[in-house]
């Protein structure tokens, strides 16, 4: 597991530490998304109660405020149901729909949903790249699944 940080403010060095998570590894569709995907999202691991914050923490007001996320159970077994944000609580919902293996979908509270692409934490820099540039083009058509499938092939010398 990839946990980097530096410590909370207000932590003193002696006492226990508090981390926070590196800005989240994120491109989103400019404007409006003529495919399934609104973009991309590329955790640094798969605890998803300590990527979640700073995933919600990335996204700019434009978005929305995100209510609720629904993630693929199978991907996220341990996921929380809760996740806190400074002044408010983010309800996690767990799907088993196939569709969304591979994907996170954002609630809004008057702005319908949003898909994204979840990247698997230990997939290459150049797969990863291709995943978050494609996803994120407002004319991609391609699913999840479809996606990750093509960077499969595309790049099975690339040492993901």
């Amino acid at each position: 597991m990839d946990v980097t940080g530096t410590p909370a403010e207000g932590v003193s060095s002696g006492g226990p530490r508090t981390y926070r998570m590196p800005a989240a590894r994120l491109a989103l569709t400019p404007g409006v998304s003529h495919g399934p995907l609104a973009g991309a999202w590329w955790p640094r691991c798969d605890m998803l109660e300590l990527e979640l914050p700073a995933l919600l923490g990335s996204l700019g007001p434009g978005l929305g405020t995100v209510a609720r996320v629904t993630v693929d159970a199978v991907a996220w077994p341990d996921a929380p149901r809760r996740v806190t944000l400074p002044g408010r609580v983010i309800e996690v919902a767990l799907s088993a729909v196939d569709a969304e293996a591979h994907a996170i979908a954002l609630d809004r509270d008057t702005a319908g949903c949003r898909e994204l692409l979840v990247i698997p934490p230990g997939r290459s820099l150049t797969a990863a790249t291709w995943l978050l540039t494609t996803a994120a083009d407002p004319w991609n058509t391609l699913t999840a699944a479809h996606m990750l499938a093509l960077a499969e092939t595309g790049f099975e010398g690339d040492g993901r």
